[in-house]
Order: C-alpha cells, then sequence, then structure tokens
C-alpha cells in the first residue's frame, strides 16, 4: 500500500509539472498573438497614410528612386526603438547569459538575440548549450551574427565588427561584436573544469613554494577564475527548454544571478527578450541581507 501511495504522490507531481510548463508556454504565446494583433491593426489604420512609403509605390511615381533609403530609415527607427527600451527599463544588465536546454538549436534564433541585446545596450553576452555545439560552431555563429545585424539594424559590416578572439591563456572562444558588446561562447568545460584547474593552479604554486599553504582560500581561488574569465558575472541568464537545471553553466559566477526560464528559443521575437528584461528589471535582489 505504501508504494502504491508514492507512486501515486510522484505521478501528481508529474502533472503539476507538466501544468506548469503548459501554462507558461501559453501565457508567452498568448501575450506574443495579442503584440501581433495590436501591429496589424495599427498598420491598418495607418495603411492610407503610408501608403506613399511602399517601395513599389515609389518605383512607380519616381523610377529612378532608390528603395534603399527606406529601408536604411526603418532600420534607424527599429535602433532608436531598442535604445530607448534599454534606456526605459529600471536596471539593464551589463551581461546577459543565453542557456539553451533543447535538442535542436537554431544559429539564426540566437544570433537575433545577441543583435537585440547590442541594440538595447548590453555590453556583455554569454551563449551557452549542454553539448558545447555553439562552441565548436563558433564560426557558424559569428557569421549568422554579422547576417543579422545588417538584416534586423541595416548596419554595415565595416562598421561593427565581429572579430573572433584568441587568448593562450583562456581557451574559451569569444569575439567582439561592435565597439561596445561582447559575446563569449561557453561550453560545459568552462564551468566545472575551470574550477579544477584554477585549483591545480593554486596547488602547484603552493608545491613549488610560491605561495604558503595559508594563502589558498575561497578568495584566492576567486582570483583566479576572475583572471581566466575576465568578464564580469552575468546578472540574468535566459535558460531555453523544458530542463530545470543549470546544466553546468558557470557555477562559480552564478551565485547571484536572476534566472527567467522561456519554454523555446526557437522563433523567439524581440518582445519576448524585452519582457524577460522587464521582469529583472522588476526584480528586488536582497543580495543575501
Amino acid at each position: 500500500m505504501a508504494l502504491l501511495y508514492s507512486l501515486l504522490w510522484r505521478f501528481l507531481l508529474v502533472l503539476v509539472r507538466v501544468k506548469r510548463a503548459v501554462v507558461s508556454w501559453l501565457q508567452i504565446r498568448l501575450r506574443s498573438w495579442r503584440g501581433r494583433l495590436w501591429e496589424g491593426t495599427i498598420t491598418a489604420l495607418l495603411l492610407p497614410v503610408a501608403v506613399s512609403e511602399f517601395p513599389d509605390y515609389q518605383k512607380k511615381a519616381n523610377p529612378n528612386v532608390n528603395v534603399e533609403p527606406v529601408r536604411g530609415n526603418r532600420a534607424v527607427g527599429s535602433r532608436a526603438r531598442w535604445l530607448s527600451d534599454g534606456q526605459s527599463l529600471e536596471k539593464l544588465p551589463a551581461h546577459i547569459g543565453f542557456m539553451v536546454a533543447e535538442e535542436e538549436l537554431s544559429f539564426t534564433d540566437v544570433a537575433n538575440l545577441v543583435v537585440w541585446c547590442m541594440a538595447v545596450g548590453v555590453s556583455y553576452v554569454s551563449v551557452y548549450d549542454n553539448h558545447g555545439i555553439f562552441q565548436k560552431s563558433s564560426s557558424r555563429l559569428q557569421e549568422e551574427i554579422l547576417r543579422q545585424q545588417q538584416s534586423l539594424l541595416g548596419i554595415d559590416e565595416s562598421k561593427y565588427d565581429v572579430e573572433l578572439l584568441n587568448n593562450s591563456r583562456d581557451k574559451q572562444q569569444h569575439f567582439v561584436v561592435s565597439c561596445r558588446s561582447t559575446v563569449k561562447v561557453l561550453s560545459p568545460e568552462d564551468g566545472k573544469h575551470t574550477i579544477v584547474q584554477a585549483a591545480k593552479k593554486l596547488c602547484h604554486s603552493v608545491e613549488n613554494k610560491e605561495r604558503s599553504s595559508k594563502d589558498i582560500s575561497v578568495s584566492m581561488l576567486d582570483v583566479l577564475l576572475r583572471e581566466s574569465k575576465n568578464i564580469p558575472d552575468p546578472e540574468l541568464v535566459v535558460k531555453f527548454g523544458p530542463v530545470n537545471s543549470t546544466l553546468g553553466f558557470l557555477p562559480w559566477h552564478i551565485r547571484l544571478t536572476e534566472f527567467i526560464s522561456l519554454p523555446s528559443h526557437r522563433n523567439i521575437s524581440y518582445e519576448d527578450l524585452l519582457r524577460a528584461l522587464q521582469r529583472y528589471g522588476a526584480c528586488q535582489q536582497r543580495l543575501g541581507q
């Protein structure tokens, strides 16, 4: 009888978790659908006024007109809107991490997230998946960011360079996107493995009498880990997928990190990212007080 009760209890827990996941997914999709419906209504109301802005109309009115400036103006408008959104937030994370806990990875959607973060003013972006696929294919991600950068922001590649950096001290792959945004591609090897390497380095220094055994402390280990990362701790990590786990994402650096879960990174919209940033801006972090 006790075994039957135990099985029944576990079954009820599974039903509760499934219900929570379904409700969360429906809430996000409902908000996205409402946003699209509102945009469509506004577009229909303004259509008679804005008809002269369409490229086909311009071509008929003046065959020599160049429609590229119109696209450029739209990109400028989008950039201005996204920057305004970033400035309107109560607080904006300097470092945001994207942790993808899904089997099928979309380089285009992740590139969109990176470009939107650039647009709102985030300085550091980390991309992580449990199998290290993004890190192994960092060049592909790099190229996709360039394409989406030009598509979404309308910015020439010469103005916003994406440069892959190789550092002998830091085997992680990272690249600078423009003059203010840094993207770091992480894998599980950059989590616990980095802590082990730092601990070994500290022990070897004691063995070689470079340090005393009394110098071994949490703060000393923290200093060694900061040297290898060279970026601030992530204030916000957005997790995609049904797995309720950090999956080894920088265990040393997320003590004060706010985690927000979304059902999937595939077909993610800017509004989804903005809502996550608004949730982070509204949260109160006690920091142990």
